[in-house]
């Protein structure tokens, strides 16, 4: 039997490294860049042009904006992009080497912790339930590993916070400081860290406090140190009266999440269920067997508990906090819309921590009959897991659709048209795949409706509402898509 196992785990690691491959070579090479990721991009190539830390501004009036409030994605992921692209890397695949690199630290992260808390097998479900989530469907998507965004990177850095914590609390602030960096919405992450010191403390009563609060002053400074460096250098940039307005712009983007939508509880709940790759009732049952195997391993360790337990259950506090924290904030957010890539940041960060921390609950359990059953558990829980990565593999196997060939294809002669014709500008209309196409022709990229868009070419995938100047369109699509085509200024 032991044998077997070893002979199904090694089989079952090599099918999950394939996977990963899989889905990370179609993120980094295949998949279409999305209108965030170009977006985001702008900041990269803006500061490589000698324009400062400044995106393109097409949210924010369309002039190029420096600290631009609405790119969400921060220097923790745009700077590393700059670095690789002023080696003459290609703009797209160089730029996405860096969010898949962060996705094998956060891989290479869970493997760590799934190891110290439940041994190989806990190891391989933490890795293996990254891969059974996806955030491709619906209008703002993690299309994969390597989109330019900042929720994977952000993630990866929690995880290796939760690595280092029992040994190197400092380091492991400064680590949720550049998540926050990496993407805002990790601020959520902080109740989490903050617990995680708590469990940490020693003593009892006011002692623990006093133990707690004197572990915590150091870590929570480097917290926030990323974030004070990143805001002195917006006070330098803009003196005084300009940072006050820049914070205040930032405070209404926080607050607002940048969206305005009308959507309940139940939507959320029913999108979070759909995002695993499987039905959504599949989805629930793997979630009840997670949730019911750590609150039982738990509540063993508590009553009878060994000099390990102490670790684990600090994992498993943390991790649950953490996942609650952000699902719950973003399925209570009414005003924002069904986007699972909200709260993605936490799930990917802390349910894989669980699903660990469900495998150690599976070897705590002291009675034969209870023991069993718990196995029993995990196996569904792991073979659920296994069957929504495969799901997922297939997928991205089976995806159609534009890709980014069909996109530079597209662009190649609109590009051409805007050197002709020295318009560094272009203005996309609507909101959209436009977006995409104008920023891999290599001019800014405004939007139509910005007054200081007022007379400049529309680049669009709909008809031209004046003369057509240049058109551009993949063969490879021809039949089944109209191409882009750029419009004369009103």
């Amino acid at each position: 039997m032991t044998r077997a196992r070893t002979v199904l785990f090694w089989a079952l690691a090599a099918a999950l490294v394939i996977g990963h491959a899989i889905v990370a070579w179609h993120s980094l090479v295949v998949w279409r860049v999305w209108e965030d990721e170009a977006f985001n991009l702008t900041v990269p190539r803006n500061l490589l042009a000698g324009l400062g830390y400044a995106s393109d501004g097409a949210l924010s009036g369309s002039t190029i904006t420096l600290f631009d409030a609405r790119i969400s994605t921060g220097p923790a992921v745009l700077l590393p992009i700059a670095a690789v692209l002023a080696t003459g890397a290609d703009p797209v695949v160089g730029a996405r080497l860096v969010p898949l690199a962060y996705w094998v630290l956060l891989l290479a992260g869970l493997a760590v912790l799934g190891r110290r808390i439940g041994g190989r097998w806990a190891a391989l479900l933490a890795v293996a339930l990254p891969l059974a989530f996806t955030a491709a469907a619906n209008q703002s998507p993690i299309q994969g590993p390597a989109d330019i965004l900042g929720e994977i990177p952000a993630a990866a850095l929690l995880v290796w916070a939760l690595v280092v914590l029992p040994r190197r609390a400092w380091l492991a602030g400064l680590l949720v400081g550049l998540a926050v960096q990496a993407k805002l919405i990790a601020l959520l992450a902080l109740p989490a860290f903050a617990v995680a010191l708590w469990v940490l403390a020693d003593g009892q009563g006011w002692a623990r406090v006093r133990n707690a609060l004197r572990r915590s002053w150091l870590p929570l400074a480097f917290v926030a140190l990323p974030t004070f460096l990143f805001e002195l250098a917006a006070l330098f940039t803009f003196g005084i009266g300009g940072f006050i307005e820049h914070l205040r712009e930032l405070a209404r983007f926080v607050r607002s999440g940048g969206q305005v939508a009308a959507t309940t509880v139940p939507e959320k709940l029913t999108t979070l269920a759909g995002s695993w790759s499987l039905p959504g009732f599949v989805a629930a049952l793997a979630l009840v067997l997670l949730a019911g195997l750590v609150v039982t391993g738990v509540v063993v360790a508590r009553r009878d508990p060994r000099p390990a337990d102490r670790l684990v259950r600090m994992y498993a506090t943390t991790a649950a906090v953490g996942a609650l924290t952000f699902v719950l904030w973003w399925s209570t957010a009414s005003h924002l819309p069904l986007w699972i890539r909200h709260p993605a940041v936490g799930i990917l960060a802390f349910v894989p921590v669980l699903a660990a921390v469900a495998i150690w609950a599976v070897q705590r359990m002291p009675e034969r009959t209870t023991a069993r059953i718990a196995a029993a558990a995990g196996a569904a829980l792991l073979a659920i897991v296994t069957v929504g990565g495969a799901m997922h593999v297939t997928t991205t196997l089976q995806a159609g659709g534009e890709t980014l060939d069909d996109q530079r294809a597209a662009a190649a002669p609109l590009a051409e048209w805007a050197t002709e014709n020295d318009e560094d500008w272009l203005a996309a209309e609507p909101w959209g795949s436009a977006m995409s196409i104008i920023v891999l022709t290599g001019a800014h990229a405004g939007l139509f409706d910005a007054p200081s868009m007022q007379d400049t070419p529309r680049l669009t995938a709909g008809e031209c509402s004046t003369e057509t100047v240049a058109e551009g369109v993949s063969p490879a699509l021809a039949q089944s898509h109209n191409g882009y085509r750029i419009c004369a200024a009103p």
